[in-house]
């Protein structure tokens, strides 16, 4: 198959690349490994709901049902994909791993587990979340201990009886964390000092006040967006913070063994545990990626707000691609409708020869 543009993965970003694609009727196939569109948040733990609200939470011409300053779940959003695929006719598809990609000449050749793709263009939109981590730890626990990496967690049901400790302080973790505190003893580990922030302020969404104060949009370049990038994340809402201040749930500080049945922290303390969830995050996994100038040395994509020094190669869904927003859905979408424009100028007099 002969096209102009390999789009390399059918999440939100890949998605917004495909529908810019179509305005500007270039030929093009979204490829992804899952068996439908919205797949990837389908697969996620139940009881997810996104911190951003419906109005920050769209791609291009899309739309969400209920109101805009409400946080919808993970079920709304992977349907609202499958929807958006529907409505925008998109070219999707699925059951398509790709399992290599090569350059040969001025053509890229994707090898998949559906046969070869040919394309003059890449759009690598494969997203952070690739590669489940989880911590060389792990490997001291006993069988006894139940462990989950957040990815395949799906509710407390998932777990064997007595205490759990989570690990990772971010958002995930915390949403787990205080899911499961309702029903038994709970303690989080995190690496960093928790702070935690309200989702709205004033009758606004906290996103809102990023908007406005330009903390959304704060390039990583600038020195807003380096500041910003040095912090860790917080916590948005406070109920976590609630259960911890109730004793529910018990805060620990980073955990640096684990040994049988115990997990040890780094103030000397230790603990039993029957459960372990690994709220530990991604990794990036681009071992199929095999075009040596378009990462660094760490394998790391190389780019310029999604462009690569490399013609004919892009990316989106980066975190901080161009701004705090390329995290969000919405910012996806902005990101992607840049990387097409760029693409279309650099691309378009060649393609039209």
């Amino acid at each position: 198959m002969d096209i102009n543009v390999l789009v390399i993965g059918g999440g939100q970003a890949g998605l917004a690349a495909a529908y810019h694609l179509a305005r500007h009727g270039i030929s093009y196939l979204v490829v992804d490994q899952g068996h439908k569109a919205g797949e990837v948040w389908k697969q996620r733990y139940d009881s997810l709901k996104l911190f951003t609200p419906r109005g920050y939470s769209l791609l291009p011409g899309m739309s969400l049902p209920g109101a805009p300053s409400g946080y919808p779940g993970k079920d709304e959003i992977a349907e609202a994909l499958r929807r958006y695929v529907r409505e925008k006719q998109l070219k999707v598809q699925l059951d398509t791993q790709v399992q290599s990609l090569v350059q040969e000449g001025d053509e890229f050749v994707a090898a998949t587990s559906q046969g070869i793709i040919r394309s003059r263009a890449v759009i690598i939109a494969t997203g952070p979340f690739q590669k489940p981590y989880i911590p060389q730890l792990a490997s001291g626990l006993d069988q006894e201990v139940r462990q989950l990496h957040s990815s395949v967690y799906r509710n407390p049901a998932d777990l064997k009886e007595g205490a759990v400790l989570v690990i990772g302080g971010g958002n995930s973790g915390a949403q787990i964390a205080a899911e499961i505190a309702g029903q038994r003893p709970v303690m989080l580990a995190a690496g960093h000092m928790m702070s935690f922030m309200p989702l709205s302020l004033a009758g606004k969404s906290i996103f809102w006040w990023f908007d406005k104060l330009g903390i959304l949009h704060a390039s990583p370049e600038r020195k807003l967006g380096k500041l910003v990038r040095r912090r860790p994340d917080p916590v948005f809402g406070f109920e976590l913070k609630k259960l911890i201040r109730s004793g529910k749930v018990t805060v620990k500080q980073k955990a640096t063994e684990t040994n049988g049945q115990k997990a040890y922290f780094a103030d000397g303390s230790s603990v039993r545990v029957d459960n372990v969830v690994w709220a530990t995050g991604f990794r990036p996994d681009y071992s199929w990626l095999q075009i040596p100038a378009a990462l660094d040395e760490a394998g790391r994509p190389l780019h310029k707000r999604g462009v690569s020094p490399l013609n004919g190669v892009y990316y989106v869904g980066l975190p901080w691609q161009s701004s705090r927003n390329s995290a969000l859905i919405g910012g996806a979408g902005q990101d992607a409708e840049y990387v097409v424009s760029i693409l279309l100028k650099k691309t378009k007099e060649e393609w039209n020869r």
